[in-house]
């Protein structure tokens, strides 16, 4: 009994993984537009993620018209970001109105952290956390790169706090910074100081972000999916390496 349920339950999750990634490729939902944009922003609004404008696809370009934006659409419209993030629906209301293209980003490490992973890794540790009855939480797919060939996935979580005391701060080296995270090809952990795109959001090349797991779901404690993250994206440099004889790819990142 016990062994079948669990046969059962691994081919559930599987059943639901390859939906939502047919619905990515091919079929790829159309980002939600007016006020399906708007619901979305103040659920997340509303689930305490904080929330600040940032630029969006003009062709196959930034909105920001800086000349080879190394992030184009991906990033906030204020270098104040941090301090302008809020969950305030009022102000959020007033942005998405007078902005009407603009993505949004989400600070981490007030609220919420975000393990952020290849696709590839990530659909496998979701297939296993989800057969095992682990509470993810919410799950977005980023698809990024020529045809989403460099798309990841991400995971939000709780975050692991703010101290006041700056010697209780747990240092980790896959914390992901804004500015770092060309050096963290496999799990990146975003906490405080970083951000990430929230779904709805464009990207150039037809490519979008958009929540495969929805605010619906608890933000979990990350030590629960850390293991299983850090687990398959290991298994994917693995294979990545294999493929490509890229000494380089490692799914952590190298201290210096």
């Amino acid at each position: 009994m016990g062994a079948g349920s669990k046969s059962s339950g691994s081919f559930e999750a599987k059943g639901r993984i390859a939906q939502w990634l047919r619905r990515r490729a091919g079929g790829r939902p159309v980002p939600d537009e007016g006020a399906g944009r708007l619901t979305l922003l103040r659920a997340a609004a509303d689930a305490g993620l904080p929330l600040a404008p940032a630029a969006y696809p003009s062709g196959y370009r930034c909105s920001c018209d800086r000349v080879g934006c190394p992030t184009p659409a991906r990033h906030p419209v204020s270098f104040a970001w941090q301090t302008q993030s809020t969950t305030d629906r009022a102000q959020l209301e007033r942005w998405a109105n007078t902005q009407p293209q603009a993505n949004f980003i989400t600070a981490t490490g007030m609220v919420h952290d975000v393990l952020d992973v290849p696709l590839e890794a990530g659909r496998s540790a979701l297939e296993r956390l989800l057969a095992a009855g682990i509470e993810v939480g919410p799950v977005a797919l980023f698809a990024e790169g020529a045809a989403g060939a460099d798309a990841r996935m991400l995971f939000f979580t709780a975050t692991r706090g703010t101290p006041e005391d700056e010697d209780e701060w747990w240092p980790c080296e896959l914390d992901c910074h804004p500015e770092t995270m060309d050096e963290h090809p496999g799990l990146r952990w975003h906490c405080r100081g970083s951000y990430v795109l929230v779904p709805p959001a464009r990207l150039p090349g037809d490519l979008d972000v958009h929540w495969v797991r929805g605010l619906e779901h608890q933000l979990p404690d990350p030590l629960t999916l850390l293991e299983t993250l850090t687990d398959a994206c290991a298994r994917y440099a693995d294979e990545d390496t294999d493929a490509d004889s890229d000494p380089h790819a490692v799914a952590w990142p190298v201290g210096r």
